[in-house]
């Protein structure tokens, strides 16, 4: 999905990943983050919001929950990560990072509430009564007041399947007399998912239906009087959509997929954003007239199409490659001819790196000259050492 666009803006990432492959350095099914891209495309973001009163909190599920990278972005001015699952706050609270919004998209479960509250995030995002309850019950046994983001889903709006939950705007007067009445939690903004997707025939990020109920929300709250909300404007967060979201009265961004220059905006016109990852992996055999090559990094809304395969990026071809459908596990993909055994196959397609199986390491130095791999780590953060000799 992104090997033009890899090829184009960041080719020393490409040659590195030849290079640490063809010395040993990494395995099949690897995924190569380079810290210095993400961290220029993070500055970039930073003065982006600066210039339009935006506080971003950076969202790393995308690139496996990575604790380098998200030190290397609290340096640069980011307010916070997004721990979209408690999982992913956990292993930020034990990494010391500061937890932005916490519970978007997966609430806290109960019996993580008291670990995750007590390391103070700005805002926990809700969207049922009873999870406001838990919250309250347990900030007060903290001796706090948590501030509680509501998640606004109205009829007017979508959702994505496995995502499903919400308060409707009209519930709003009702809730909030509700949370009043509470003496550890208060509101403290407003969100909703997606607030602004991608819309390919305008090559540009605009507001989707869901923005409909969050201004209905904010409206509400602030007839009623309360000021210094959060207004999280989520999805597909970059330097190109920030203006977007101060424009649609929002203060809070969070990017992802826009720290590693690897949105759709990205692939289909040209950004400040530089790729900043790339998967990694070798041919395993030939079979029936077609090639395989080991798998283990798919996610299946990655729209994985190319790969270039052979031994350097001046002496490689490009070929069309086929996952297993989504009944089967992805031990391999398929390359559309034969190649030889060992070679390298370079994708560079959108992934969701905590829902697969591959190894993340991460380099350093590439826009200096002077590459070096600065960690090793499982798919979900865990640092992990080298286990073979090349």
């Amino acid at each position: 999905m992104f090997l033009n666009k890899l090829k184009e803006n960041n080719p020393a990432l490409l040659q590195y990943a030849f290079e640490a492959h063809r010395r040993g350095d990494i395995l099949p099914d690897t995924y190569l983050l380079d810290l210095d891209a993400i961290t220029e495309n993070g500055r970039q973001m930073v003065s982006a919001a600066r210039e339009n009163g935006v506080v971003l909190y950076f969202m790393l599920k995308q690139i496996g929950r990575n604790p380098l990278v998200a030190k290397r972005l609290m340096e640069i001015g980011f307010g916070g990560c997004v721990a979209v699952d408690f999982r992913e706050a956990l292993r930020m609270v034990e990494e010391g990072i500061h937890l932005g919004n916490v519970g978007h998209l997966v609430q806290v479960p109960s019996h993580a509430l008291k670990t995750i509250l007590a390391a103070r995030p700005d805002v926990v995002t809700v969207y049922t009564r009873e999870k406001i309850r838990e919250i309250d019950r347990a900030a007060g046994e903290l001796e706090l007041c948590q501030p509680l983001l509501l998640r606004i889903t109205d009829p007017d709006g979508s959702l994505y399947s496995g995502q499903t939950g919400g308060f409707r705007s009209e519930e709003l007067p009702e809730l909030m007399d509700m949370i009043d009445g509470l003496p550890h939690v208060k509101i403290g903004g407003f969100t909703t998912f997606p607030a602004l997707l991608y819309d390919a025939d305008e090559k540009a990020i605009t507001p989707t239906p869901n923005m409909k109920g969050l201004d209905r929300a904010v409206e509400l709250a602030r007839d009623r009087g309360l000021k210094d909300l959060i207004i999280n404007v989520p999805s597909a967060t970059c330097v190109s959509s920030i203006p977007l979201i101060h424009a649609l009265g929002g203060n809070n961004g969070e990017p992802g997929h826009g720290l590693t220059g690897t949105t759709p905006l990205h692939k289909d016109t040209t950004q400040p954003e530089k790729v900043g990852y790339v998967y990694v992996t070798e041919v395993s055999h030939n079979f029936g007239g077609r090639a395989y090559c080991y798998g283990g990094g798919l996610y299946r809304r990655g729209h994985m199409e190319n790969a270039l395969v052979g031994i350097s990026p001046r002496d490689c071809q490009t070929m069309k490659v086929s996952p297993p459908d989504l009944d089967s596990i992805d031990y391999y993909y398929e390359l559309e001819e034969p190649c030889a055994v060992g070679d390298i196959v370079i994708l560079c397609h959108r992934t969701q790196i905590f829902t697969v199986r591959s190894e993340v390491v991460v380099v350093e130095g590439l826009s200096s000259g002077k590459p070096a791999i600065v960690g090793r780590f499982s798919s979900l953060g865990r640092e992990i050492t080298k286990e073979w000799q090349a």
